[in-house]
């Protein structure tokens, strides 16, 4: 979810119903070396408690540092990513490259609960490739050190985001885990939600790509979303997020990407997508998005969960 959990879409989240909001990948190490980008990427809203911050790293004393920054700065715990797939972070020795070496992960670990008093938590794919997938482990050595909870994502490493999310193995671990189990991977309804949290017996379940084609997802979930949908306040309030924290830019090229993404499944998606990146007056996408989404106003959108989406990113 790198480049979309950011601060505002995580505000905005929150008020559409999500419990916890964790923030995108931070490097340890850029925080250890004080980078604004990196710090900006960890910057959270008092309404997003409780929110987690996603590190990062390969160097232990960095890991360690970093874990103790993201305390001082307020957040409710920190989660260590052990998922992410892609070859500048694999390549390095960190994300999913640790689940080839427990004895590794175990060390990040310990690094980063050094000097914590907040949780910390653990985000992991099932594992390297479908030979060697060793959550049970994994799930293990989290709860031998202390570890609050350990999400799975189904998928191994190697398949990145091909395929299908792997719940029955996912249930598999949840049996005999010592430690809490949240599950993860092609959640993109709110009823898929309620399926797999009751089939897998799992403590939770932690929703990604789902949410950028329902908004409402979360309070579906929740039982919370009812009436017809009102997109057009749904837009608004996400472009109000976006305002309190970006440049005209960031702004146009974010509200481009979620209106795209939420007119899955509506009448007229295609034609939009297409006109709305052909369009490059600010005022020209801003009133193309306002006349799609009040064309469609009370209409909920089919599901479209079972087509590919966001193939590619970050884990």
């Amino acid at each position: 979810m790198a480049g979309i959990t950011d601060r505002p879409f995580r505000s905005f989240m929150r008020e559409m119903g999500c419990g916890v909001v964790i923030s995108e990948l931070v490097s340890a190490t850029g925080l250890k070396y004080a980078s604004a980008k990196t710090r900006k990427l960890m910057e959270f809203d008092p309404t997003q408690h409780p929110v987690g911050i996603q590190l990062f790293g390969e160097t232990l004393d960095h890991l360690r540092d970093a874990a103790q920054m993201v305390e001082q700065a307020g957040a409710d715990f920190v989660d260590l990513n052990f998922g992410c797939p892609v070859p500048k972070v694999v390549n390095k020795g960190a994300g999913s490259a640790c689940l080839k070496d427990l004895n590794k992960l175990r060390d990040v670990i310990r690094a980063a609960k050094s000097l914590l008093s907040i949780p910390l938590t653990v985000k992991i794919r099932t594992g390297w490739d479908q030979n060697t997938r060793n959550s049970d482990q994994v799930a293990q050595v989290a709860y031998d050190e202390g570890v609050t909870w350990v999400a799975i994502h189904g998928r191994t490493r190697a398949a990145a985001y091909t395929g299908l999310a792997d719940w029955d193995y996912i249930r598999e671990v949840k049996r005999t885990s010592p430690v809490p189990i949240l599950g993860n991977g092609d959640i993109g309804s709110s009823f898929q939600a309620h399926s797999r949290l009751l089939e897998s017996d799992c403590d939770g379940v932690m929703i990604g790509r789902g949410c950028l084609k329902n908004p409402r997802i979360f309070l579906e979930a929740n039982n919370l979303a009812v009436g017809e949908v009102e997109w057009s306040s749904i837009l608004r309030r996400l472009r109000e997020h976006l305002e309190a924290f970006y440049e005209e830019r960031m702004i146009l090229l974010q509200m481009r990407k979620f209106a795209a993404w939420y007119s899955a499944g509506l009448p007229g998606a295609a034609q939009f997508r297409k006109d709305l990146f052909f369009l490059q007056g600010r005022q020209e996408v801003l009133d193309r998005i306002d006349r799609f989404y009040l064309g469609n106003q009370g209409l909920a959108a089919l599901d479209t969960s079972h087509e590919p989406f966001l193939m590619g990113g970050h884990g």
